[in-house]
């Protein structure tokens, strides 16, 4: 796969005042024209770029980024992310920070489309294999076009206005730049997959036999989802926000228009397989993915304390599971002596909520490795023992049941990211729909409805389908949906700041369980100021360039 056979060449720093990501030199033996010469440096160039595509769930220092949402609490206080939640970080004291990394390597997809020529690769043209290998370098500068544009959508969702870089600079212009706007940027974003796209495949394996590559529905979904930022609250300013919700509803429509991505029913999905590891990539829902080592970390760092090398990590919240419907589709309510009695299954040991709901978290009476977990106070796996749950609950998701943190025979997994499924496609799709146009409009273009979209994913839940009839209220289960079927992929954090509800989430609840009643009690109560809607730029970039301004509520006094 391509974006495994990076090339470190020189890299030195990657804040963006640096010029010399990679360079080629003749004290080197090479330079430019020998880099861009060659088949195989080609390649390796191309690779270069692939190395920041996102390959987790937003992991900050073990801890999934969703605990620092109303998802999810991380079990242990010492971790960075709690400084997000707590107001405890500021653009001196940094935490997740991506200025520099991804302008890195910005400047060498830059360096990549303004040397690349198939002029240089000429004098091969006796190689039986030449046109097949221009082929492939050819494409090349279409997939880097794509990812710029990722990694520009993956700023601007962090900073919001950011410089846009489309050429390398020298030390002196990059002191200098200044910031494009927030919609500028992802108008660039969005053109750029847009032009791309006819040129690339369906699926990269018809074209290299490679997997996890730039394809043209990576390229339509990176562009529908930059777009659904663009029309959200945080960013679409006070006017009239319709046209930008059209031009969302109609990228997204762009993607589930190429007819090349299913969603099968949980129960058949390759990406719910409890086998997990390489079987997860014959799902028809994955659009763009990266594929990862054979690991036993990510469960050694979210496994339930009490289990051997287990460090409970990131757990999941009563928030969340409150929005688990019955599985007759019913809002759960704490009011309701029913469901609390058959918080998750019925006397007869049946279960009683949403199906997702035993994919996504370890509650009481629920099993891990074949063994009951006990979550709740006085239990073996409880808060009492360093490392235990606040909440009651522990993650499942993502999890993989096969691996074993035995240091003697230690069993590991492979443990892909899917960056962008179909499931998130059909959830943008109907939230863009809906606050354009209502739950049930369809025009020529978009001949799918909002509630189409949404009872799709529904289906493939086993859920029935939503009747909401307003706007408001499909807004709601739009909403809902879209926190259960994406919990813990690194949606939640920045739904909740595109939204602008960071203060409405700010209480946390967890569940106990006193004389054999559940009550709902809250174990946190997080600090919310609306300047967290942005990352804060690193202080040492507006230091050095004066017309670098720092996002409002982050100044910082000289």
């Amino acid at each position: 796969m391509l974006r495994k056979q990076l090339i470190y060449i020189l890299m030195s720093s990657v804040g963006l005042v640096s010029c010399n990501y990679l360079d080629f030199d003749e004290s080197q033996g090479m330079d430019k024209s020998d880099a861009y010469g060659y088949f195989n440096n080609v390649t390796r160039l191309a690779s270069a770029v692939y190395r920041e595509v996102p390959e987790d769930y937003g992991v900050i220092s073990n801890a999934l980024r969703e605990s620092a949402t109303d998802n999810a609490v991380y079990t242990w206080s010492s971790n960075a992310v709690y400084k997000i939640y707590s107001n405890a970080w500021s653009p001196i004291n940094l935490v997740d920070d991506k200025w520099g990394t991804y302008y890195g390597v910005i400047h060498d997809a830059n360096s990549f489309l303004e040397n690349y020529s198939e002029d240089n690769l000429k004098r091969f043209e006796w190689d039986p294999n030449y046109e097949d290998n221009l082929a492939k370098t050819e494409m090349y500068k279409h997939e880097v076009r794509v990812l710029r544009a990722l990694y520009y959508f993956e700023l601007a969702k962090r900073y919001g206005d950011v410089p846009l870089l489309t050429r390398t600079y020298s030390l002196d212009e990059i002191n200098s730049v200044t910031k494009t706007s927030f919609q500028d940027v992802i108008a660039f974003v969005a053109e750029e997959c847009a032009a791309v796209a006819p040129e690339l495949p369906l699926d990269q394996a018809d074209f290299f036999n490679e997997t996890g590559r730039v394809t043209r529905g990576a390229a339509l979904a990176i562009r529908a989802r930059a777009l659904l930022y663009a029309a959200s609250p945080l960013f679409a300013g006070t006017g009239d926000a319709s046209a930008k919700w059209e031009a969302a509803a109609k990228a997204a429509y762009d993607v589930i228009g190429l007819g090349k991505y299913s969603l099968p029913s949980i129960a058949s999905d390759p990406l719910y397989n409890a086998e997990g590891g390489n079987i997860v990539l014959n799902s028809p829902q994955l659009i763009f993915w990266t594929e990862n080592n054979e690991d036993n970390t990510f469960e050694a760092n979210n496994m339930p304390i009490g289990f051997e090398g287990a460090e409970g990590g990131t757990t999941p919240t009563q928030n969340l599971v409150d929005d688990f419907e019955m599985k007759d589709g019913t809002p759960f309510d704490w009011n309701n002596p029913s469901h609390v009695a058959n918080m998750y299954y019925d006397n007869a040991g049946n279960p009683t909520r949403d199906p997702r709901l035993y994919l996504t978290v370890i509650g009481d009476g629920m099993t891990w490795m074949g063994v009951p977990v006990e979550p709740l106070a006085g239990g073996r796996n409880s808060a009492s023992i360093d490392g235990g749950t606040l909440t009651g609950y522990y993650l499942k998701k993502l999890m993989n049941e096969n691996v074993s943190l035995d240091p003697v025979t230690p069993v590991k997994k492979y443990h892909h990211y899917p960056g962008y499924r179909y499931a998130e496609v059909l959830l943008n799709y109907a939230e863009a729909m809906n606050e354009w146009q209502g739950p049930d409009y369809t025009d020529e273009y978009c001949v799918k409805s909002a509630r189409q979209a949404l009872n799709e994913v529904r289906a493939a839940a086993g859920m029935p389908a939503v009747v909401a009839s307003g706007q408001a209220e499909f807004r709601e289960k739009v909403r809902k949906e879209r926190r259960i079927e994406l919990a813990f992929e690194d949606h939640r954090f920045w739904d909740i700041r595109r939204w602008k509800i960071g203060e409405v989430v700010r209480n946390i609840y967890g569940i106990e369980k006193l004389n054999n009643a559940y009550t709902r009690v809250q174990v946190q109560t997080r600090t919310w100021e609306d300047k967290m809607y942005l990352y804060p730029i690193p202080q040492n970039e507006v230091f050095v360039n004066r017309n670098l301004t720092q996002n409002p509520g982050w100044e910082v006094a000289e």
